[in-house]
């Protein structure tokens, strides 16, 4: 990924939140749609309980290394894509984690429009 790839102010971090999100058993993707022709851009999270520094490194190396060897063809210009990692990115097969976000980014259509994603209430949050 080169750095002009990369997403790297949490502004951009938290417009993609806004965006459509994408499930996965592994990780998920929050999208957002920029409206430009630029290349895209790329921004891992990785949780402090997944793991310590050493275990979410590896897993960000492993997602970086699947993204530039598979993943990169798949991802339209002028989006910004932030994947979110589960632990389950460690023990899956390198091959499957390739095909994974293969998928999922071939999934996502920009032309369908930025509608977010409906967010679940949890059970005791009141109605206002």
């Amino acid at each position: 990924m080169p750095t002009n790839g990369r997403l790297t102010k949490r502004s951009e971090f938290l417009a993609a939140r806004r965006g459509r999100r994408l499930n996965g058993p592994y990780f998920f993707v929050e999208t957002h749609v920029r409206g430009d022709q630029s290349p895209p851009r790329v921004g891992l999270t990785v949780t402090k309980k997944i793991g310590n520094a050493v275990v979410r490194n590896r897993i960000r190396r492993r997602l970086r290394e699947a993204i530039r060897t598979a993943a990169s063809g798949f991802m339209r210009d002028g989006v910004d894509y932030v994947i979110v990692a589960r632990r389950d990115v460690l023990e899956v097969d390198f091959a499957d984690l390739q095909r994974e976000l293969s998928r999922r980014f071939g999934r996502f259509d920009p032309a369908a429009g930025q509608t977010p994603t409906k967010r679940l209430k949890s059970a005791n949050t009141p109605e206002v």
